[in-house]
């Protein structure tokens, strides 16, 4: 051994010897000089393969002369200098030796605020260097921690971007060599680290996460609150390397920092947010971290939980399918931090950023599973952030907190959960966001079970069918809550919503009146055809098993309503929909309408009804005379309710009402739900009122007059007397001058029933003034520049030939020569002449 360290001493001595030469020329003023000669000092050095004993010799001459190198004015031989001092490093049996030199040095050099070296390559060469000290050195730099720190301070916040990595790698390994030491200034680093957190560089961002791990993990701690925040925001870092970085480093806090049990609460949401990352590896990175957390923390803490260890090992019942449950340990740690992470949920999921809302609404879902039935004495302030994140614009919010309602439904016991969601029900405090309650309500009921749920059936369907609930609120938002409320009742009871289907039905009926939009009635339709399904009943039957509780619901409040009611429209829904269930309800239905129909009522809510009731009595067979039983109710109508709305008052709206009474005549006429025997006996009471109808400013009014007067000519007008008959015809030729085209045709084709009405009571002879006038005036009609009206009034006058040929004659012969057209008064010539010569051939009587 003496003899290879005497050997290895007289191998320096001569290489020394041979640089003594170069080592003056580093002092030249000459820069090619102090080139040439660091570039010999190396290549005799560290590039001739000297042994690593050698080199400790030949490296403690030359450190110093070297390390002045490091501040050459010119660039390479400061490159060449680091190169060589790195080199020695690396190979030097004891590099500890040196650091008294080395680390004052560099910290001059790298550390000082202003740094001194202006080239980026050489700042990363030297951090390299720095590097490779703290992987040789090890422990041997506790006393150099001063100068560490200095140095990372400055480098960490470096413009060049390797720089900042390799700094960070450095900051992670000097914490492992030195930890005891480390911790003392460990804090000074974090606020570097924290401004370069945000670079843009996605491999600059993993380093300084990594390099704050350390930082934290072997400082003091006292630094977290001011880390946390900076963390939080790189969870929802666009690199999923960065992502999976900051999930490890937090899980290894979880598992390893000292004081991890005052930072649960802050650790516990980092943690789990990413177990709903996007990436699987990133989502199953984070899963075991936390399982190994959470059966870390139970080993810690047996004792406190050896009854839950022993006896709380089977999931609840109607646990979500599908879905592992968390080991206990996990779910203890979140159940003894939910009242503390809670408010920092509802705070963030107000955050005007949407990725944080939407990963802090996947957390919520995340922790109520954990939190199981645990959650309910959070309850109160769970739904206040539910029914707020519920009214959000974004989707993915709203779907993930739904599904975090849907947990709720299954672990908390619903009298809990009934008791505060049917309350906000029924009494939302924003009208503009009424519906957000019932949005989370749904969302409860489809998580809870039918066993616990049916019990309370009756309450929830109570609540729905207050009026405050189903008929206070239009917006189609609401209406789609409400539905969805129904729907989920009857999917998850199914047979069992027999005990509450009046209530079920009252409230369908309401979203289908309240409900402007085609697709959301259709979808109410569809849902009472389920509630009558799952009852073993078709809509029909549904409808005949509640009928008589439905009229009774709106009869109780008939006296009040108004053309805003939503009891008019649920009326509408009732009676259209029932088809001829109707019929067998008549004694309880019109009551109803006779108080709506009562002159001294809303006038639009008036109209309305009108038309509902035209359109039931054009199908009367198959709606209110589906029985036969409305004929005896008709007359009723026809006095009670018919006319005092056909009495003329000024107005538009007035005249507007007139035209609806007289469309439900019409159709009552039509239909078939009064007989001619019936509608004769009120003829008297009837017929001025459609007389003076036909005077109507409302061409529609004029003509639903018409054709009434035409429907009771048709039905009753043989049975007509003489002079009630000469009362209609010259109502009638006032409207063949009208200004509108189907009032003349209607008025026309009255005409022609009127003549069809003549019987052989009446005497021609004694009306003949009247037959004149009216022969007169179809005349004067055979010159309408119309030739459809020429040739519907030629055919009337041809059917009116019989009742008095010569004096249709004597005027039709007078009016030839007036015409511009003559030739419709030949034709009828002809057509008398003819009728004339068959009433005197031979053999006729």
């Amino acid at each position: 051994m003496a003899a290879t360290a005497g050997g290895e001493e007289h191998v320096s001595s001569e290489v020394l010897r041979g640089l003594a030469h170069h080592l003056n020329c580093l002092n030249e003023d000459n820069k090619a000089t102090r080139k040439r000669a660091i570039e010999f000092i190396k290549k005799e050095t560290v590039d001739k393969g000297l042994s690593s004993g050698v080199l400790q010799e030949i490296f403690s001459a030359l450190l110093k002369p070297l390390l002045k190198c490091l501040s050459d004015p010119m660039e390479r031989c400061r490159e060449t200098a680091i190169s060589v001092i790195t080199e020695f490093i690396r190979c030097v049996p004891k590099p500890e030796e040196f650091l008294p030199y080395l680390m004052p040095c560099l910290a001059q050099r790298f550390g000082e605020n202003e740094v001194l070296e202006p080239a980026e390559e050489l700042r990363l060469s030297a951090v390299d260097l720095l590097s490779l000290t703290v992987e040789v050195c090890g422990k041997h730099l506790a006393p150099y921690v001063s100068e560490m720190i200095r140095i990372l301070q400055r480098t960490i916040v470096d413009p060049f971007p390797d720089v900042k990595r390799e700094s960070c790698r450095c900051t992670v390994n000097f914490a492992q060599n030195v930890p005891e030491h480390f911790h003392m200034q460990a804090d000074s680093l974090v606020k570097p680290l924290m401004m370069t957190i945000t670079h843009q560089h996605s491999r600059v961002r993993v380093a300084v996460i990594e390099a704050t791990g350390s930082v934290i993990q072997h400082g003091s701690g006292r630094n977290m609150d001011d880390v946390l925040p900076h963390l939080s925001q790189r969870f929802l870092d666009d690199s999923p390397q960065v992502r999976k970085a900051v999930t490890a480093v937090v899980g290894d806090w979880l598992l390893h920092l000292r004081d991890r049990y005052s930072y649960f609460h802050k650790l516990i949401p980092l943690l789990l947010s990413n177990t709903t990352d996007e990436i699987p590896e990133i989502r199953l990175l984070a899963a075991d971290l936390w399982k190994r957390a959470g059966t870390q923390w139970e080993k810690e803490n047996e004792e406190d939980i050896k009854d839950k260890m022993d006896f709380l090992l089977a999931p609840p019942a109607h646990y979500p399918p599908g879905v592992d449950r968390p080991v206990l340990g996990c779910r203890e740690l979140v159940v003894r931090n939910l009242g503390r992470l809670i408010p920092a949920i509802t705070h963030d999921l107000t955050d005007w950023l949407v990725p944080t809302r939407i990963r802090t609404s996947q957390l919520l879902s995340v922790l109520l599973l954990h939190a199981e039935d645990h959650s309910t004495q959070h309850l109160q302030p769970l739904l206040e952030t539910l029914y707020r994140t519920c009214t959000e614009t974004e989707k993915e919010v709203v779907k993930n907190c739904l599904a975090a309602a849907k947990l709720i439904g299954t672990f908390v016991p619903p009298p809990v959960f009934l008791k505060l969601l049917l309350d906000r029900v029924n009494s939302p405090h924003s009208s503009a966001c009424s519906w957000a309650p019932l949005m989370v309500l749904a969302a409860v009921l489809q998580g809870c079970s039918k066993p616990l749920l049916k019990p309370h059936l009756q309450q929830i369907a109570d609540t729905l069918v207050q009026p405050s609930v189903c008929q206070e609120y239009q917006q189609v938002v609401y209406l789609q809550q409400l539905l969805a409320c129904v729907d989920v009742l009857l999917r998850q009871c199914e047979s069992d919503c027999g005990a509450v289907s009046l209530q079920l039905l009252q409230v369908l009926i309401s979203i289908q009146s309240l409900s402007a939009e085609p697709q959301l009635i259709a979808k109410a339709l569809e849902s009472a055809h389920f509630l009558g399904k799952v009852q073993d009943l078709d809509l029909m039957e549904l409808y005949r098993q509640h009928m008589g509780q439905l009229l009774d619901w709106l009869f109780a409040s008939v006296s009040s309503w108004s053309s805003y009611s939503p009891q008019r429209l649920q009326l509408h829904i009732i009676v259209t929909q029932s088809g001829p269930v109707i019929g067998e309800f008549l004694n309880q239905l019109m009551p109803i309408v006779n108080s709506c129909l009562q002159p001294d009522r809303d006038k639009e809510m008036r109209m309305s009804v009108f038309t509902m009731l035209a359109k039931l009595l054009l199908d009367g067979s198959n709606t209110l005379d589906s029985q036969g039983r409305f004929r005896d109710e008709a007359e009723s109508f026809l006095c009670n309710i018919l006319l005092p709305n056909l009495v003329w008052k000024a107005g538009r709206t007035a005249g507007a009402l007139r035209t609806s009474a007289l469309s439900c005549l019409l159709a009552l006429l039509h239909g078939g739900a009064i007989t001619p025997g019936q509608l004769l006996c009120l003829e008297e009471k009837l017929s001025p009122h459609v007389l003076s109808s036909l005077e109507e400013d409302s061409q529609m009014g004029r003509l639903m007059a018409s054709r009434s007067l035409s429907a009771m000519l048709k039905l009753i007008g043989r049975s007509m007397r003489q002079d009630t008959l000469n009362q209609i015809y010259p109502e009638l030729l006032k409207r063949l001058d009208d200004s509108n085209a189907e009032v003349r045709a209607a008025a026309l084709h009255g005409v022609g029933l009127w003549f069809s009405s003549l019987t052989k009571d009446y005497s021609p002879e004694l009306c003949a003034p009247h037959l004149q006038l009216l022969f007169q005036q179809l005349l004067l009609h055979l010159d309408d520049p119309n030739p459809a009206v020429q040739d519907q009034v030629l055919e009337i006058l041809k059917k009116a030939s019989v009742v008095h040929p010569v004096l249709l004659k004597s005027e039709a012969e007078a009016a030839k020569d007036k015409h511009r057209s003559p030739v419709y008064c030949e034709q009828l010539l002809q057509h008398i002449s003819s009728l004339s010569a068959e009433t005197t051939a031979p053999g006729s009587e």
